[in-house]
């Protein structure tokens, strides 16, 4: 898989789930479910045949039904779970400790696989499998008792699993998650890439008038706010640092329709509707800084107690400095001329040229540009 494929699958995931929030995080969950249960029939079917011949007894049946039955459940329990994930997990679950969310899944988990058997039991058995098979509509309870038991082992097992995978995109941002497991950032990828640090301006300030623990609250608000833009403009999460943020685009995508550009005043005015709250609780409005700078850079799969995809180059060490002199001029938004120059012109960009700075720890200077306002 080579540098231009890994970003595009990777951009082309996170649009979807950006695009479709919803059908995408229902779609793992329903395609997750229907394969897990196509699995189980291959393994009861197999194992059946194992008996037939260890024992002689001729076990004689369509495959279809219990397919139809697999893909049924499958779809019915998919649907159940995502939808009840998707918007627990971004209202109520936001504000539960972890071990409330599992146990509040457990719980839930098990009452709807009850759902469901009773459905398979009722309705699928009685009118699908049964007659395909030429069985007795009457089946012995104990058998329903052990069909539940090895349901409930098996979905349990296979419940850690969607949920590892709903982490590691979590972590990660989608799209990232098949290369990772392929390996593809176990040794130094080259990418093109715009990277944008943004800092809460003033946090010093802040922090001792709010203190610590009303201050980490501020922080959080901030950042969920700014996570409420994030789908609009295709942004990645590279990561969070005390009261920074740091953000990423592939260069062809985040130059696209000035998304890096618009993404910055979005946040702006994000903070500008909510100022109630912020006035409300806090006494003040956030306002961040930002620098941005773009250019190839080396991804790759680091740690081994806490593993993460680093970025590595020094595009990052620019963008970082291009941020920490916004307030020597008395700036909000600075970005390097190198991806400036990289964007078609803008009507309603108003900006202004700061000059070629000596940047810390550089020994050519870099132009630098002020975005003043966005229209």
């Amino acid at each position: 898989m080579n540098r231009r494929k890994t970003i595009d699958y990777t951009f082309a995931a996170q649009r979807s789930v950006y695009r479709f929030p919803m059908l995408t995080y229902i779609g793992v969950y329903v395609n997750f479910w229907i394969i897990a249960n196509l699995l189980l029939v291959t393994i009861i079917t197999l194992v059946s045949k194992i008996f037939s011949e260890t024992l002689d007894i001729a076990i004689t049946g369509r495959l279809g039904p219990f397919v139809l039955t697999a893909v049924i459940v499958g779809l019915l329990y998919g649907l159940g779970l995502g939808l009840a994930s998707y918007y627990l997990d971004r209202t109520v679950f936001k504000r539960w400790s972890i071990g409330k969310v599992i146990i509040f899944k457990v719980v839930g988990s098990l009452a709807l696989l009850s759902i469901l058997l009773w459905l398979i039991k009722e309705v699928l058995y009685v009118k699908v499998i049964a007659p395909s098979l030429s069985l007795p509509l009457i089946v012995n309870e104990k058998s329903w008792e052990y069909l539940f038991l090895l349901l409930l082992v098996y979905y349990f097992f296979l419940s850690v699993l969607v949920s590892f995978i709903t982490q590691i995109n979590n972590k990660y941002g989608p799209g990232v998650l098949l290369p990772l497991l392929f390996g593809r950032y176990k040794t130094p990828q080259e990418e093109d890439r715009i990277f944008m640090f943004m800092d809460l301006k003033l946090s010093t300030t802040i922090a001792e008038t709010l203190g610590h623990l009303k201050y980490s609250a501020f922080i959080r608000d901030c950042f969920e706010d700014i996570n409420d833009v994030l789908s609009s403009y295709y942004v990645q999460v590279y990561q969070y640092v005390g009261d920074e943020i740091v953000v990423s685009w592939p260069t062809s995508e985040g130059i696209k329709e000035h998304r890096c550009i618009k993404f910055y005043f979005a946040c702006k005015k994000q903070f500008q509707d909510r100022a109630t709250y912020y006035e409300t609780n806090y006494g003040m409005l956030p306002e961040f800084k930002a620098g941005m700078h773009s250019g190839i850079v080396s991804a790759v799969e680091i740690g081994k107690i806490k593993k993460d995809i680093a970025y590595h180059g020094d595009v990052l060490n620019i963008a970082a400095r291009v941020q920490s002199i916004c307030n020597e001029y008395g700036k909000s938004f600075l970005v390097s001329s190198y991806l400036f120059e990289k964007m078609a012109a803008h009507s309603g960009m108003a900006t202004e040229t700061i000059g070629n700075i000596l940047l810390k720890g550089k020994s050519i200077p870099t132009e630098i540009i002020s975005v003043e306002g966005f229209e």
